[in-house]
């Protein structure tokens, strides 16, 4: 565990000093049940003439009364679209390499297609990929997964208003204690933010799932948060 917590933190840190213009740090308090926790999210992006590169990290903080440390485990991803056809009429498509870990044991690497809707300024856009999963620790009889993400800077004609998140359906075998199984997993969390100055953003986040973490079924995670960019 330590040593996940150690590449997770040099990963951040190191994507940190070569991005770190657009790199941005989350704190939120998550009011889901059995949760009650805070959540550090570290987050960064940025292009290239080859493509783009996506990362982040969430550090999980103790639910006890007194307890600061990051009990509840760290998970990151970090991904790459690498495109070196960004002056075609093929621009908008691109291939995902994508990685992800975690402190309990399991990480994922995943590859393949992705295409992305946008505006002409990207002020919005939805991006979409279907990649072949690659598993560690978990098992799926189907070893795919449909993942993306959306952006919309202001929502509703209203300036500084961004609605974002992303979304995941992915092959994952789970044995439950009632004894079924289920071959699929989804996850999505919208975002709701709104800039109070140019750096400072507060907003919500709702996690929304399907035999997800550990939970049969339907789960609802409500979050409020804030965020500071660099």
């Amino acid at each position: 565990m330590k040593k996940l917590f150690a590449i997770a933190a040099i990963a951040v840190l190191s994507l940190g000093q070569i991005c770190k213009a657009q790199t941005n740090i989350q704190f939120y308090y998550d009011f889901g049940k059995n949760r009650k926790y805070v959540t550090t999210t570290v987050e960064g992006f940025y292009n290239d003439r080859a493509g783009d590169t996506f990362f982040f990290a969430d550090l999980y903080f103790g639910s006890q009364k007194g307890d600061y440390s990051v009990s509840n485990g760290v998970y990151f991803e970090i991904e790459r679209s690498f495109n070196f056809w960004q002056e075609s009429a093929l621009k908008d498509f691109s291939v995902l390499v994508e990685y992800d870990g975690s402190t309990w044991g399991q990480s994922v690497f995943d590859f393949g297609p992705k295409y992305t809707f946008h505006n002409a300024d990207f002020s919005r856009f939805i991006s979409v990929a279907l990649v072949y999963d690659v598993m560690f620790g978990q098992t799926a009889s189907n070893p795919v997964k449909l993942t993306g993400a959306w952006a919309i800077n202001n929502l509703f004609g209203v300036s500084r208003l961004c609605f974002k998140g992303f979304y995941d359906i992915w092959g994952l075998d789970c044995v439950w204690q009632d004894g079924t199984v289920s071959k699929w997993s989804v996850l999505t969390e919208p975002q709701l933010w709104f800039k109070f100055a140019d750096h400072f953003d507060v907003g919500t986040e709702i996690e929304l799932s399907y035999n997800f973490a550990g939970h049969q079924g339907f789960m609802c995670n409500p979050c409020l948060g804030v965020r500071w960019t660099f």
